[in-house]
């Protein structure tokens, strides 16, 4: 998914990566969130909390943020790590690698370019032809992927901590096949 910039969408999770900065996103119950959101400058001031009800929803479906309550009982909104991945907002690496290995037909090329474009998009480096390695955390989006297109009889996920794998110069690497 491609938020695009500039949107109610787009300002709203920019709005909540601002938050939690600092932790702040916690100390601010829902309904003041909302009231923070449609007071930020670069919003229209014609802006319908029902529009920002709709946007969040939307963003909710889509796991770009998320409700939660905390102790007190108060619900507030947090962006997910999905959330923060769509504004390119990079998560600390986990220390472990993800390769992803494929023997997919011939005949079934459309699905070996539609999983080499998503690895692309999961910034995967090829390693082979076949094989791609990421430092990034997308194992559970990848094997969804692979469930839902039926090519788990061809695709294989591994997550590695092997020191070996940082020989690897992923800025060096070739995106392309």
């Amino acid at each position: 998914m491609r938020i695009k910039k500039g949107s109610l969408s787009y300002w709203l999770l920019t709005s909540l990566e601002e938050l939690t900065k600092d932790g702040v996103l916690e100390t601010f119950s829902y309904s003041a969130q909302m009231k923070y959101i449609l007071n930020l400058p670069h919003l229209s001031p014609t802006i319908r909390r029902s529009s920002l009800s709709e946007a969040i929803r939307r963003l909710r479906e889509d796991g770009l943020i998320e409700k939660e309550k905390n102790d007190d009982g108060n619900v507030f909104m947090r962006l997910t790590a999905l959330g923060k991945e769509e504004l390119g907002v990079e998560e600390q690496w986990d220390g472990k690698y993800r390769i992803v290995i494929w023997d997919i037909p011939e005949n079934k090329r459309r699905l070996r370019d539609l999983l080499r474009r998503k690895l692309k998009e999961f910034k995967f480096k090829n390693l082979q032809k076949s094989v791609w390695v990421s430092k990034r955390n997308v194992t559970d989006k990848l094997r969804k992927l692979i469930e839902e297109l039926e090519m788990g009889n061809w695709v294989v996920i591994l997550e590695s901590d092997d020191p070996w794998l940082s020989r690897i110069d992923f800025h060096a690497r070739l995106d392309s096949s």
